[in-house]
């Protein structure tokens, strides 16, 4: 089996310091990578399709967790083992799994961490490591990046994109099923799919106990009230939603019938159009991650 392929992200502040930082660890530990630096989103994948074809035993990738989504993707369910490099703003992939968000440390760990089996969620076909939704959250990603396409610095492009969020309130006629036995009929500004069961309270807020409970956790706004609506969505977006502003159930699989022949659906940050309906699944233990020996403190991570 050939030696480890790292697939970086060429757009990242953290390049510089993660390619010294490789260099420096893969030369003491005397183990040869082949690094990619990426120059354009699509060339994340195919860097590693090309890996997983040549059998390579690790494939890492250092970005944020649509670089992380994108390697991901081509792992799942194979026999290679995926590294996590945290390069992004969030990482909050990186943080939930456990991987140290100090980029000597997470370098370090490719060669001294063992690997686990966790979850990844999975929506028409595509891989999500963190989440999925509809709704209000696609049409604030895709107003956020135009707003820095126009030369916006992120906080400004946060706040004007909101604003065109709560501007805009748009109901979404939804239909999901659970099984046979198990339907539900909601108007609602969003549906919301984590890969795994999300907290909503505490110094924890926004992020997962755990990444192998094999089940998804759905939510959606408790309430189609006009004010209840908007105080939630804004909430939401503000990562200060409670469980009362909620209506959150888990699940294995759902199918949602949006209303609509085709849908915004975000995963992991990244929008892309769907034809309905939406078919999202747990894949239980699908994706192997290097992970420290010794899981780092939670209350540090959050």
């Amino acid at each position: 089996m050939l030696g480890p392929t790292c697939i970086l992200n060429g757009k990242s502040t953290h390049l510089q310091p993660a390619l010294a930082h490789i260099a420096r660890v893969s030369g003491e530990v005397g183990v040869e990578m082949q690094v990619f630096v990426t120059k354009h989103g699509d060339d994340i994948a195919s860097f590693a399709a090309r890996a997983v074809a040549e059998k390579r035993g690790l494939i890492v990738a250092g970005g944020g967790d649509g670089t992380i989504n994108a390697v991901a993707g081509q792992l799942v369910s194979t026999e290679t083992t995926f590294g996590v490099l945290p390069m992004g703003t969030l990482n909050h992939f990186a943080k939930d799994v456990g991987v140290p968000v100090n980029l000597e440390a997470a370098v370090r760990n490719l060669f001294i961490g063992r690997a686990i089996k966790v979850d990844v969620g999975e929506v028409n076909g595509r891989i999500f490591v963190n989440n999925s939704g509809i709704g209000f959250y696609p049409h604030f990603v895709r107003q956020r990046e135009e707003q820095e396409r126009h030369g916006h610095i992120k906080r400004i492009a946060f706040m004007l994109a909101l604003r065109s969020v709560v501007r805009r309130y748009f109901r979404l006629r939804m239909r999901a099923r659970m099984g046979r036995a198990q339907a539900l009929e909601q108007v609602t500004p969003f549906l919301f799919v984590g890969n795994n069961r999300y907290r909503t309270s505490g110094l924890g807020m926004g992020t997962r106990p755990a990444l192998d409970s094999g089940r998804l956790w759905v939510c959606m706004s408790s309430s189609p009230g006009g004010r209840h609506v908007i105080r939630t969505t804004l909430k939401t977006l503000l990562r200060r939603e409670s469980d009362e502003d909620l209506n959150a159930f888990e699940a294995e699989e759902l199918s949602v019938e949006p209303g609509t022949v085709r849908v915004n659906v975000s995963t992991d940050g990244e929008v892309s159009v769907m034809n309905a309906p939406l078919h999202f699944r747990i894949r239980p233990r699908a994706l192997a991650v290097i992970v420290p020996e010794q899981p780092a403190d939670r209350s540090q991570r959050c």
